[in-house]
């Protein structure tokens, strides 16, 4: 399924290199439809599409590593 349904801004590739935490905290407040979870790389999850959540894979250090989408 793609996020074409879903509401407001669907996608963050400038957060890609930051600090997970403050990602997960823009992604919030520039589309507050949505829950922004940070997931460390290599951590299995569910393939369900949500329009309510964004992903924000992080590496060990915390950085974000791919672009937060709705999903």
């Amino acid at each position: 399924m793609a996020s074409e349904g879903c509401k407001g801004k669907n996608s963050w590739p400038e957060l890609v290199g930051k600090k997970g935490e403050d990602a997960a905290a823009t992604i919030e407040k520039q589309n507050p439809h949505v829950n922004a979870v940070i997931v460390l790389e290599g951590t299995f999850v569910t393939l369900e599409f949500l329009c309510t959540r964004v992903r924000v894979w992080v590496n060990t250090h915390g950085i974000v590593t791919r672009v937060p989408i709705i999903g």
